[in-house]
Order: C-alpha cells, then structure tokens, then sequence
C-alpha cells in the first residue's frame, strides 16, 4: 500500500447530496436496558421514518444540567424508525459528559436532532442470505438492517460480540427477527480473535451473499482477512468516530481508507459511516 499525496480529501469516494433538517422532538421513552444501555424514542413532526436509511445517524443535541455542560452535538446511530412516521429510536451507552446528560432526559421533555445523516448499508434485492457481525453499541448500528433483511425474507446469521450474556442484548438486536445467532464473550474468552476466527471461516464458507460489521475494529480486520477467498460477497462496515459538525465541513472525522492500492482520506461523517470493508485501514485513531 504506496501513500500518494491527497489534496482533496473528499474526492475518493463520492458522498450524496445533504439533506438534512433540523428537528425538534419529543421524549416520547426513555428507560435503562442494562446497566450500560439506555433507550430513547422521539417523536418530531417531520416523517423520519421514511427519510431514514439502515446505517445513518443523526446528532443530538445533549442537554445543559447545573453538573454537566456538553457543548458539541453527540453523533448517534438509528436504532430504530417508525411505526408512527415521526418517531425515531436510539440505543446507546452511557459514558462521557454527553450520554450522561443525555441519560437525563425524562418523557416528556423535548431535544433538537439534527440529520438523518451519512450514507447506509447496502441492501441487494437478490441477496437470499446475509452474516452480520456486532458487538457492543454496534448492535444498535445494525438493528434497522436486521429488519430491513427480515422484512424482505433474506436469512440472517448473527455473530454477537459482548463483555458478558449481560450485555449482549440478542432480542434488542433482533426484535423477533428470524435469525441464527452465535454469542462470544470477553467473559469466557469467546470473542477472542482466535477463538472466533474458525467460526466465521465456516459461516463465509458455508455461503452468504453479503457481510455487514460494526462496533469492532479487531472483527472488522479479522472479516477483511477472512474475506479474501470470497470476492463476490459483498462486506460493509459501519464505522464509530469521534465528529464535530457531522456534516463534513470540520474535517475532524477525517480517516485514511486503501483504494486501487493508494490511501484516500474519508471524512465517515459524509462518505461513511459505512464504507466497503475491503478498504478499511486499521490502527487508526485519529
């Protein structure tokens, strides 16, 4: 892999033409999974539901509280649309200032969202069997897909990555999808890369027209290798990266990918969250 010098970073890989909004919603739900996990539905009065592709994010507004003052907007992947054309679901972990002054918010209450933002997975209508990889929030990442494969009668199999069976969240995954799933733990020494290589060898073996992944760059790495036998399966990955504006103008998100045997910067914002797995680049933490 040669590095060429980029003058336009955005020019690799097209992005589609912004179309976002600013929103204003109501917390319609908002309640603990796990001791990790939070969920959060919102209700606004544009038609997220239909706007909204598997894959995209939006950025939310965090509340100001006496403790906790986050200032930039928090980027978050779509858990979830519908059944109601306004309403749009959230899935996250509580962590730094902003989850945790979002952890705040009571029914009720009203935030700004702002997006649907970013380019989605990639569904083909003749696939008849899909492999989907997740771990950790990443589950929240792939849900909507999960029901976009369901809905079109595509099998799904699973491979679920998480610290322990507490927070693996296989039905919040699924949400009753017909799907065969395989859990590995850092708990019993499952997800060790070792451990799951054989398993994902026979289950790309075994057949599947496309493969999708997110939430953990070690699996995603693991997957390119795995993967170069296969070159008619299609393989995507949802990238998780720190961001200010989520609109490609701030260029913080800014991360190389290979592409024809050259490196070209990405902004994941923009051009991502999802890109082609094969042009991921690892060790970048930018």
């Amino acid at each position: 892999m040669n590095c060429t010098d980029i003058d336009d970073p955005h020019a690799a890989r097209a992005a589609a033409p912004l179309r976002v909004a600013s929103h204003r919603c109501r917390v319609t739900a908002h309640q603990a999974v796990n001791a990790r996990y939070r969920y959060l539905r919102l209700q606004a009065e544009a038609d997220l539901a239909s706007a909204t592709r598997p894959g995209q994010f939006y950025q939310l507004r965090c509340p100001q509280t006496s403790a906790l003052q986050p200032f930039l907007l928090r980027p978050m992947s779509v858990y979830g649309t519908g059944p109601e054309a306004g309403t749009v679901e959230f899935l996250y972990a509580v962590a730094g200032t902003g989850t945790q002054a979002l952890a705040t918010l009571a029914e009720g209450q009203s935030m700004e969202i702002v997006g649907p933002l970013g380019q989605g997975f990639t569904l083909d209508a003749a696939a008849r069997r899909v492999l989907l990889v997740a771990r950790g929030v990443g589950l929240a990442t792939m849900a909507p897909l999960v029901r976009q494969a369901a809905q079109a009668g595509v099998a799904l199999d699973v491979l679920l990555s998480a610290r322990s069976p507490a927070d693996a969240m296989a039905d919040e995954l699924l949400r009753a999808a017909p799907a065969t799933v395989h859990a590995v733990f850092d708990s019993d020494g499952s997800s060790a890369v070792d451990r799951v290589e054989p398993l994902l060898a026979e289950l790309l073996a075994a057949g599947c027209d496309a493969v999708y992944t997110c939430g953990s760059e070690r699996l995603a790495l693991l997957l390119r290798r795995l993967l170069q036998p296969h070159p008619q399966i299609r393989a995507e990955v949802a990238l998780e990266q720190r961001m200010a504006c989520g609109m490609g103008v701030c260029l913080s998100c800014v991360r190389p990918f290979e592409q024809e045997g050259r490196v070209a910067l990405q902004r994941v914002c923009r051009e991502g969250p999802v890109f082609p797995l094969r042009e991921m680049v690892g060790g970048w933490h930018g």
